[in-house]
């Protein structure tokens, strides 16, 4: 049983990854999944600890205490900025 993890715009570019899957039994939340990404390497460690990065599940905007099952879809993307 996996959580499809999938990255957007910049961070897509950033990291270098459109897409990982992490075991269920892993992960409980959100933050759960940004530790474990962050221990990938020193690039995705900088990267995960930026405060602003937003996350969904499903496709439904969440915070990092959310908490994850499997088969969920967890998105992680940079913050938007307009003008």
């Amino acid at each position: 049983m996996t959580i499809k993890v999938v990255f957007f715009a910049a961070l897509r570019e950033q990291l270098d990854c459109s897409e990982i899957s992490i075991a269920a039994n892993e992960v409980q939340t959100v933050a759960d999944i940004k530790t474990k990404l962050a221990h990938k390497n020193e690039h995705w460690q900088q990267v995960f600890s930026n405060g602003a990065l937003l996350s969904a599940i499903n496709h439904d905007m969440v915070t990092s205490d959310n908490r994850v099952k499997a088969d969920d879809e967890v998105a992680f993307f940079p913050p938007v900025t307009g003008g």
